[in-house]
């Protein structure tokens, strides 16, 4: 039988297998804290790429130290990075998924504890190896520490570092970039009036405030030439005087004439007390929104964890796309799972020595 989540899907010049994806998820994995990646990166992508998605997009990854969200996070600023990358991109590649990696800034939400392997959680003091955090304007996180309003030297110094890092994925093998546009890190914070309180070219109507993701964009598709460029964008803030779908739909179009391929369409993250109505499948009208106005072709995330769902959302149409990030966590051969259930082509999903699985 035929199924549209196992269809290819082609941008640019690039050919994904399969339309199932995996999306960035944090691993807080670098304990060394120097953004290096290590054997588990290698390991924790190269076995969901051996699981048969058709694209696998890494973890948030800081273009600069203090951009990262926690101390062990990844990173590429420097050269070593790079070098650290290449292996882990060679293995997904050599079973035939395609590799991403979402660059990000995280702004204002910088210098967390990592999520796992300390007692406490939140901003990460200085005494602790945490460090000032910069921001649109000097509006903190509830609960965290003001950040530091950023001024145009400061900002062209970002821009920049979003450049040379796209460029640095390139050369690691990446076959394409996603920028993080969303959850209330820098490029949300730039575009949200919840977070952006500045009167000069970066604030002020929503032209103003998508001024800084446009200059991003120019950088990063100068740096990468004919590759996919992916851009993740919290749909809406959840909340009073926030980002609406009609907010985003404006930036949408704006990004696209800024040469974006595909939209990774999720939500919330400006603000804490954001009544979310989290439940399977909760973002996926928000992708349906984004690509019927504009034509660009989108990817769903959030709690979508059955293999009936992810079709039914590829199938009628509702995104191009289906990210499942828990699910992978859970099983990183869900897709061999998917394909089984949907009675898919399962030699074009699950390599040779598992076949046999499959077998009546």
């Amino acid at each position: 039988m035929s199924s549209a989540l196992f269809d290819p899907l082609q941008l640019r010049d690039l050919v994904f297998k399969n339309r199932l994806w995996v999306p960035p998820m944090c691993q807080y994995s670098v304990l060394a804290e120097d953004g290096v990646a290590t054997d588990w990166h290698w390991l924790h992508y190269g076995a969901l790429a051996r699981g048969g998605v058709g694209g696998i997009i890494v973890e948030a990854t800081g273009i600069l130290p203090e951009g990262r969200i926690s101390i062990r996070d990844l990173g590429l600023w420097n050269d070593r990075q790079m070098e650290a990358l290449r292996p882990v991109a060679e293995q997904v590649k050599s079973f035939g998924a395609r590799i991403g990696i979402q660059l990000s800034h995280a702004g204002r939400k910088a210098s967390m504890f990592p999520q796992w392997g300390f007692s406490v959680e939140g901003p990460m003091p200085k005494s602790d190896g945490g460090w000032s955090t910069f921001a649109p304007s000097g509006v903190p996180f509830d609960g965290y520490p003001a950040p530091v309003e950023l001024d145009q030297r400061a900002i062209s110094r970002i821009v920049d570092a979003f450049g040379v890092a796209a460029s640095r994925a390139m050369e690691a093998g990446f076959d394409f970039v996603e920028l993080h546009g969303a959850h209330g890190y820098l490029i949300h914070e730039f575009l949200s009036p919840l977070s952006n309180y500045r009167d000069d070219q970066y604030g002020g109507d929503r032209e103003r405030r998508t001024r800084f993701l446009v200059e991003v964009l120019r950088a990063v598709r100068s740096a990468i030439g004919n590759a996919p460029l992916l851009l993740r964008l919290s749909a809406t803030d959840w909340a009073a005087g926030g980002l609406t779908v009609d907010d985003t739909i404006y930036i949408v179009r704006t990004a696209v004439a800024e040469t974006v391929d595909l939209i990774d369409a999720s939500s919330g993250g400006t603000t804490p007390t954001a009544a979310i109505p989290v439940g399977p499948g909760y973002q996926v009208p928000f992708a349906t929104a984004i690509s019927r106005a504009t034509g660009v072709l989108t990817a769903a995330v959030g709690m979508i964890d059955s293999p009936e769902l992810a079709e039914h959302i590829v199938a009628t149409g509702l995104a191009d796309v289906v990210l499942i990030g828990r699910e992978h966590l859970r099983n990183p051969n869900f897709a061999m799972h998917a394909a089984s259930t949907l009675r898919a082509e399962i030699s074009k999903v699950a390599p040779g020595p598992y076949l046999r699985a499959y077998r009546r």
